[in-house]
């Protein structure tokens, strides 16, 4: 069973997540703690939330109180809601959140069944729980869980890579339905902060979204319409407002989207790690086809727009390792549109890439924290262990092509 734990200062934000899934027939609630439920099976979102703030002090000084947690049980195991509720509750006991009030939702909207949990990080004087180590204590948690209950022991490593969404394929049927678990799962899972991002990331799974803009009495309106598509990105439904989809796909849950994304990007620095895996795949190979597959393997796809002539105007990093999403220009010059269509027609691309050095004085274990940071899987290049040896070296190449591109010049002149 995977973990995932996720904190922040948008209370309702999680909350009609969840709740908005309840409500719409794609999950469940399934249990709560000091929060009223009326037993419907719908959620009161507004009320929830009242029930929450009405638990903590108004002047709350902890920024992030908000904590959610999605249980992912391993696909092999079958359980029933009491027993996922049971799995819930003794996680959050043994996290100590047992005696906070929290919801505990299932998800039904894709094929691997989950649990979804909403509680706050402050008790009811205003003080703030014990987070540390919360991460290393929530692992150590769900390997107990697994032997208690006979639960198939899950990897992290694996749950990243085994995305649980799919493609949406309009020979199944109800496409509305299909298209709208896409768009809110990619909502819920990764941060990007542009549209073109978020549309990059919406092509994996053959959907599109465009925006719509008018004016209504005086009005100025903006919205979203989201259309399936074919693998090669053209348009094989007709079109669906995302107010007939749900808000959380909306427009402005979009806009916060890209705020909340943002953020996280620029304190987290997850776009550190995804620029090491793309340097890397790039010091192997000149073939584009060849690039794709050594990301891919990584945990990493990406998105090139080409023009009509076939020339590149577009790449977007799709990190799976990170749920981040990344133009290619946000990682680097080296890494923009134009940088990569000139390395993959290169008048040398066929041959083998120059290999990287590494200096003497390159500290070893610099480069093991890398692998271990990359969590098993080798570059097969030995040279992206630190931040300041992988620039150095990755400096070093790009001026030996340099150079190599003058002599060539010279040679097609007869100089």
């Amino acid at each position: 069973m995977v973990a995932k734990i996720t904190v922040g200062t948008s209370l309702y934000g999680a909350l009609a997540y969840n709740g908005m899934k309840v409500n719409e027939g794609e999950g469940k609630l399934l249990a709560v703690n000091k929060v009223f439920d009326d037993g419907s099976g719908r959620v009161d979102i507004a009320r929830a939330e009242q029930d929450f703030k009405r638990y903590m002090p108004e002047n709350v000084r902890t920024r992030n109180k908000v904590i959610h947690i999605s249980l992912n049980p391993h696909p092999d195991d079958r359980l029933t809601d009491m027993e996922m509720e049971q799995l819930a509750r003794e996680y959050l006991e043994k996290l100590g959140y047992g005696d906070q009030p929290y919801l505990i939702f299932k998800h039904e909207d894709i094929n691997r069944h989950h649990l979804h949990i909403v509680s706050v990080n402050v008790d009811e004087h205003g003080r703030r729980l014990n987070k540390d180590f919360i991460h290393r204590r929530s692992k150590r948690i769900t390997t107990e869980l697994e032997k208690k209950y006979g639960l198939y022991p899950a990897d992290r490593r694996q749950h990243r890579h085994d995305n649980p969404l799919r493609k949406v394929d309009v020979s199944q049927g109800d496409v509305k339905r299909q298209v709208a678990n896409t768009a809110k799962a990619v909502m819920a899972t990764y941060k990007f902060q542009t549209m073109g991002e978020y549309r990059a990331l919406l092509s994996l799974y053959n959907v599109t979204v465009e925006e719509a803009r008018g004016n209504v009495d005086g009005r100025e309106y903006h919205g979203l319409v989201y259309s399936a598509t074919d693998n090669a990105g053209n348009k094989v439904s007709n079109p669906f407002k995302a107010s007939r989809i749900g808000k959380s796909v909306g427009y402005e849950a979009v806009r916060r989207r890209f705020e909340y994304s943002k953020a996280h990007i620029r304190d987290k620095r997850p776009a550190d790690m995804t620029r090491k895996t793309v340097a890397a795949a790039l010091a192997r190979t000149y073939r584009k086809e060849e690039f794709i597959d050594l990301l891919r393997a990584k945990g990493v796809d990406v998105v090139f727009r080409h023009t009509d002539e076939g020339r590149i105007y577009g790449a977007t990093f799709i990190d799976h390792r990170t749920g981040c999403v990344l133009n290619g220009s946000r990682l680097g010059r080296e890494f923009s549109a134009n940088a990569l269509q000139e390395h993959f027609t290169l008048p040398y691309a066929g041959t083998p890439p120059i290999p990287f050095t590494i200096t003497e004085d390159t500290p070893q274990a610099d480069i093991r924290s890398y692998e271990e940071h990359n969590e098993g899987h080798s570059t097969g290049l030995g040279l992206l262990g630190g931040d300041a040896s992988g620039a150095q070296a990755q400096e070093a190449a790009f001026e030996r092509d340099l150079k190599r591109r003058k002599k060539k010049r010279r040679k097609g002149l007869g100089l």
